[in-house]
This record gives C-alpha cells, structure tokens and sequence, in this order.
C-alpha cells in the first residue's frame, strides 16, 4: 500500500509559474504569501515576484494572495489552460474581510461564500491587540462572549452557550474530552495566543463538521506553520510584553528554518501574570496572579511534490492558578488550580490527487493529555486537599476531499477518540502530617469511545449555492465505582444541515440555514458519583444526547468599501441533562444524602440578532462595529436560560499607514437582570443583576524593517465593571507595550 502510495505521488507533476506587480507602478512585488486553497503549501513570492508551483490540482482551484499593503485577491484557475499567470494586486493600507476559513466546511473557503456565521482574528490582529490570553482576544468579537471564573480562566460564550456546549478545535484536533463540565471552564486559556496563526468561530453549526458539544458553536484555534523556501533559510522572532501594575510581563522566542523540503519553527513562551487590578473602588484583587510556561514546535516535510507530513507537539503549563471567588466568598483560606497543563502530538500526512474525486486525501494521528490539579484549604481547617484529573486521549481522523463536478464539491471522512481517566483526591492532615486517600473526582480509569463517519457537500447553481451534509456518531462510555458499580452507556446520534444562499449580486446573498447538534453524555455526566457536596448521586444507563435544532436567517454584502452580516437565529435545545431527585435499591436517602440521579428532563430555546460591519470611510480610515441580543429561556422551569450574555457591542475607529497605524475601542454591555434561580443563587452575580459598563481604549503601532511596536491604553476612565458570571472584574485604567523582533 506504501508503495503504490508513494508510487501515484511521484507522477510527472503539473507546474504553475506567476509574477506579482504592483497594479499602480508595475513594479513586482516581494514577500508576498500564495497558497492554493486546500493545497498544503505556502509559497513566498521572490525579490523578482516570481513564484512556481511544482505540483498543480487538475481541473479548476483557487489562488489565494495575500500581502500587507495590498488588497488580497482570490484567482480562480483551470489547470488545464493555464500555466502561466501575471497577477497584479491592488495598494491599499486597509484590508476589509476577504477572509480565507477552513473550520466551516473543513477546507479552505472565502467566509463570504459561506452560509455560517463566522468570525475571525488574523496573525496581524492578534499581535497589535497583543492579549494577554487567547480567551481575551475574543472579547469584543460578535457573537461571542467571554466570561472570566478567574483571572487564569476564559470561557467563550458562543450564542449563549458554553462548556461542554461548545466546541474547542485546535488545528482541527478536539480540545473538548470526556470531562468537560456544563457550564464555564478555564481549557481555552491552555492555549497559548502567541503561537496562533488565527482563530476561527463558527456559531451556531458545527456538530456535522466536528461532531458532539457543537450546539453554539465551534471555537478553533489554528497554530503557526512554517514556511518552505527555495533555499536554505534562517529566521526569528523575539516578541515581548509589559503591562503595568505588575499585571503582566511576557516574552516568547521562536525560530525557523527552512529548505525547499523541510520547514520546522519552534518557540518558547514564558508568562508571569500579576494580580489583577480593577477599576476605580476595587483596585488590587489578590490572589488572582500566576505563571505559566509553553514550549511548541512544528514541522513540515514535502515527501513528494504532491505529498506532506507534518509533524506537531505542543505543551503549556500554568502554575498555582488562584480561584479568586472561593477565597473571597467561600471561606477557603487558598483554592488554586496546581498544574493546569495540557499537551498534544499529532501527526498528519497529505496527499494531492490528479482525479477530481480524489483532491485530496488527509490522515491525521494524534495523541493529547490534559491535567488539572486542584489544591484547597478552609480558613481554621486542619486539612487540606489535593485533587488530580488527568485524561488521555488518542485517536486517528481521514478525510477525503472531491469535486465531483466542477460546481460541486465534498468532504467526507472517518474520526475516532479514545479517552482514559486517572482520577484521585488525597486528604492531608497537616497536624500529625497523615494522609487518606479517596476517591477523585471521576472513578479511575474511566474510559469513552466517540466514533463517527461525516459528508459535507457544496453545490453551486448561479445565482444558488448549496450546502448540506450529515454525521453518524456513536460512543461508548465506561465508568465504574467501588461503591456503587459499573455504569455502561452507548448513546448514539444523527445530525444535518442545510444552508441555501441566493445571490443577488455578486456582493450581495440572502441566506437561511438549517442544522441539527448535539451533545453526547460524557463521563462528567456519569463519573461523578457517590457522595458529591450535598448530595449521593447515582449511575445513570439511560442518558441520550442533548440536541438542538438550530434555525439561522441573514443577510451579507461585500463591497471594495463596505462589508457586513445581519443574522436572526434561534436554537432549540431539548432533551438537556440535569439532576433529579431519586432513589437507589429503594432507598431515597443514603449516609444522610439525597440521593440524585442525572436524567434528559429540560427544555430551552435561545435567540437573537447579530450585526457586524466594517467600512473604509476614507482612504486611511476604517470603522467596524457589532451589535449582538440574546434571548434565552428554559421553557420546563418557566424562567430565563442561566448566564445568558447582556446586549453588548463593541466600536472601533481607526487611521492606518503603511508603517503606523492608531485606534480607538469602545466596549459596552447593557445590564443583565434576566436571572435563572441558579444565577441568584451564584455568588459571583448579584442577586439583582450584573450592571451595565462600557470602556474606552486607544492604541498604536509603529513597523520599520524587522521591528515593530504596539502600546496602548485600556479603560481610560477607570471604571469598575464586571463582565456578567465572572468571578473577578474588569481591568481598570492600565498601560501595556509590546514588540516584535524579526531576525
């Protein structure tokens, strides 16, 4: 099978010559990026602005080209007629969105072609807004909100939905694993934003691309790649951070070398966050500081002209993360998460096709493991307690990508998860230095399965697209307890979508959508068994998985000046998984507990409107802006769906150069008074309602050559807020530098 693999990918190859010119003087343009869309390799135009490929798809494909200066182009080419291209690309200082995403459909697309809500942050983005996490680099986009447990936590919001609701991706690999927990978690902030290359948010689809816990959305996080050339090359970053107040320093070194056959780029990154400072009458919350580290590295081999591997490790540890909340409003004299660290291998091999049903084939192996390790203390106890949850998780994913017909493409494939759970709790008497163990969090060496098969299908009928696609996933779930016994559960699901868009005008499409989701029982669901806080709770054998069906209409327009996205949805979510009182073996109390057991009982709906825009209002300014409402009620206790997100937008204003640029940041949220009984009854929302806040921030950049500096000023008026269900508030007024070093 190697063999005849390798032998169809050393075919005579089709090659593809161009030149980049500068549309205004005719002059050739360098260091300009050319990819071909789904081909897994990114060219640098020369000093000359020349650029070949070696190996060409057959039939019809996209060039994408994109350089800082330049408006980006899209250039649709028939391998059979050309071979030869001149391209001219157009000056200009502002990029609107001519986006390129792969997390919609699972290939590279341009988002305005795409029916889904999307948004994105680019490289370039993500180092002049310089975040201090990757969660707080999703604050202020549409559609998205980012609640903060703790100053070393982050969780997204994607229309209304967090948790285990909501799916986390890096580079295509689940970071969600079996014991994701409802509500917010503090996983996204493993993610370390200066190795990203860009994250993608899908909201409101997903479970058919990706599978369980898609019901708001999709969050992915794509990491660096390297970049081969035509000849041995060299080359470095050095990027730094400050931010004052003690709030943060930050640095990360990373290096690359490449030949026209191998391209590896590794970094290291070190943080140390301060305690968080608020604004006006808050001041310094202590303990909320800690540490962290990271250290990754990517490479990429070109087998053949037409085949890659690449080769991917990643690792992050932060160290003794406070939970702020618990020792301000729950009596515990510390309570810090110690480690919190995760890490992933992978493996994946790609190859390029010359038959249009074979484009191209992916295999991916990877390998990941998460750890969260807490530590706790009562103020006046004797003991202490120190838990550790650890899941490892392996699996393969194969994806096949066709054009069926010219107007018609797919992507199909297979993906399989293997989770395993170490789980314990150790309690230390630290007056006679004893100690007992117990058990964890979850029953030990839990164990969960997810396999599924998918198709995903794009049709083009000017002036109609189609999309739709279907996903078959079965898992299996193993817990077993001392006490109570071994818990089995194979739950199953089928999920679809539709997406019809009508063009109007090549810059103007109406669009409807229409998708299943959902969430399968994970061993969260099931694991924590026997006595949990005040309860005894018992296995369940009967969970299904929690759906939604997800309804979306809106409205795109794209011009060389104008951009925007006008969307109404609703989700309903049925079959949601909750506690209920029950009895076990006859017996409605057990060691003075009542006894629980987790059935599918509930039922909710969430709504809303989006809207996004950005306009070039003159030569060298832009505008951008989002409005975002959120409705959402739990129709079986007739009251409002828990932690749902205020109405809130952001406005930016900003002047950009070739070689500077300024902007002004106008965040604001609306008060949230629309509690569940359990928001009331979360002592880190009054019990009367989150006020409302709004924040003003400026910034700017200065680049020459290989250096470049950003700063800025964030909540100039110093005003006290918190963002709704978080357990800390807001930065105060607060002044932060950093740069980039290119060698």
């Amino acid at each position: 099978m190697l063999f005849v693999l390798w032998s169809i990918g050393s075919l005579k190859a089709q090659k593809l010559n161009g030149i980049l010119l500068d549309e205004d003087n005719g002059q050739a343009i360098a260091k300009a990026h050319i990819q071909i869309l789904n081909f897994d390799k990114l060219l640098i135009s020369n000093d000359l602005g020349e650029f070949s490929f070696e190996q060409i798809p057959s039939g019809t494909f996209t060039l994408y080209i994109s350089h800082i200066g330049y408006e980006s182009l899209y250039q649709v080419i028939d391998s059979q007629e050309v071979k030869e291209l001149v391209l001219k690309l157009k000056p200009s200082a502002i990029q609107l969105k001519k986006t390129l995403v792969i997390t919609a459909q699972r290939s590279e697309k341009n988002e305005f072609e795409l029916p889904e809500s999307i948004g994105t942050l680019s490289q370039k983005q993500l180092l002049t807004a310089s975040p201090r996490t990757t969660p707080e680099a999703l604050m202020g986009m549409a559609g998205v909100w980012v609640q903060k447990t703790n100053h070393g936590g982050g969780s997204a919001f994607v229309r209304g939905l967090t948790g285990n609701q909501v799916l986390l991706l890096t580079d295509g690999i689940r970071l969600n694993n079996s014991t994701f927990r409802y509500g917010p978690n503090q996983y996204l902030n493993t993610i370390d934003p200066f190795t990203l290359d860009r994250i993608e948010v899908v909201r409101g689809s997903g479970s058919v691309q990706y599978g369980s816990d898609a019901m708001g959305g999709v969050v992915q996080l794509l990491s660096k790649s390297p970049i081969f050339s035509e000849k041995p090359r060299f080359s470095g970053n050095i990027f730094l951070k400050y931010l004052n107040l003690g709030i943060e320093q930050s640095g990360r070194t990373e290096l690359n070398y490449s030949t026209k056959k191998i391209a590896i780029l590794g970094g290291v990154t070190y943080n140390n966050f301060g305690d968080l400072v608020a604004g006006e009458g808050i001041g310094k919350q202590s303990p909320t500081g800690y540490r962290q580290w990271a250290f990754d590295v990517k490479s990429k081999f070109q087998i053949t002209d037409n085949q890659t591997l690449t080769i991917f490790h990643q690792y992050l540890k932060q160290s003794n993360v406070p939970v702020y909340h618990k020792v301000k409003l729950e009596n515990f004299a510390y309570n810090y998460f110690e480690p919190q660290s995760r890490q992933l291998s992978y493996a994946k091999w790609e190859y390029w096709g010359k038959s249009k049903f074979l484009q191209k084939i992916t295999l991916t192996a990877f390998w990941n493991q998460t750890e969260e390790g807490r530590i706790s203390k009562k103020n006046n106890a004797s003991t202490h307690t120190k838990e550790d949850d650890k899941v490892y998780t392996r699996g393969f994913t194969a994806e096949l990508q066709s054009n069926i017909l010219k107007n018609w493409q797919a992507t199909s494939g297979i993906e399989y998860y293997h989770d395993l759970v170490k789980s314990n709790k150790l309690i230390t008497n630290e007056l006679d230095g004893t100690s007992t163990s117990q058990r964890g969090l979850y029953p030990n060496n839990s164990r969960a399965e997810n396999l599924a098969i998918f198709t995903l299908h794009t049709l083009r009928l000017s002036p109609w697209q189609f999309t739709w696609g279907a996903r078959f996933n079965t898992f299996k779930l193993n817990v077993k307890d001392e006490t109570i016994g071994e818990a089995v559960l194979k739950p199953s699901a089928l999920v679809a979508n539709l997406g019809v868009q009508y063009f109007l005008h090549p810059n103007h499409q109406l669009i409807a959508t229409f998708n299943t989701a959902f969430r399968a029982p994970n061993i969260d669901d099931l694991g924590t068994l026997g006595v949990v806080d005040f309860r005894y709770e018992v296995p369940t054998n009967s969970l299904k998985p929690e759906k939604s069906i997800n309804y979306e209409l809106g409205y795109k327009m794209q011009t060389k000046l104008f951009s925007t996205r006008l969307a109404w949805y609703r989700s309903d979510l049925r079959d949601l998984i909750l506690r209920v009182k029950s009895s076990y073996n006859g017996q409605t109390v057990i060691d003075g507990k009542q006894v629980y057991r987790k059935e599918n009982v509930s039922k909710a709906y969430v709504q809303g409107f989006e809207l996004d825009f950005e306009s070039q209002i003159a030569k060298n300014w832009l505008l951008s802006a989002n409005l975002c409402y959120i409705l959402g009620e739990n129709t079986t206790d007739k009251e409002p769906l828990r932690r749902i997100p205020p109405l809130n937008g952001r406005i930016n204003f900003s002047f950009i150069q070739s070689k500077w640029w300024l902007r002004a940041e106008f965040l604001a949220a609306d008060k949230q008074n629309r509690l569940a009984a359990g928001d009331k009854a979360d002592n880190r929302i009054d019990p009367n309602g989150t006020p409302g806040w709004k924040t003003l921030g400026f910034s700017g950049g200065w680049n020459i050559n290989l250096f470049q500096i950003q700063a800025g000023i964030q909540n100039i008026f110093n005003e006290a807020y918190r963002i709704h269900g978080s357990g800390v508030d807001g930065y105060g007024r607060s002044l932060w530098i950093s740069s980039k070093i290119s060698f």
